[in-house]
């Protein structure tokens, strides 16, 4: 009877350990908090836009983040889209030299 219980004890233990250990190493996986499902067809503002972010899946899509921390997801295929990232990465360049 004691074999049973410590048996049952090593295997509730073995289990245990296992799912917490699969448990962390998928929440310690990075995943995107936010991705876009829809696409905004307003033309955004410049100006008032601080960084994108480039997504594939599930669409293939620019999400911009603006100043008051909003994000917007716009067709890649836009003229204005191109303009604004161009412009971003030139604001990023030179604040870093």
């Amino acid at each position: 009877m004691k074999l049973h219980a410590a048996a049952f004890l090593v295997i509730f233990w073995l289990a245990t350990f296992t799912v917490h250990t699969v448990k962390g190493s998928i929440g310690s996986q990075r995943m995107r908090k936010f991705s876009c499902v829809r696409l905004s067809t307003q033309q955004l503002s410049i100006r008032n836009l601080v960084s994108y972010e480039k997504q594939q899946v599930p669409i293939n899509a620019i999400m911009f983040l603006d100043t008051k921390g909003i994000k917007i997801c716009v067709s890649p295929d836009k003229k204005w889209v191109q303009d604004a990232m161009k412009k971003i990465d030139q604001k990023h360049t030179t604040k870093r030299k």
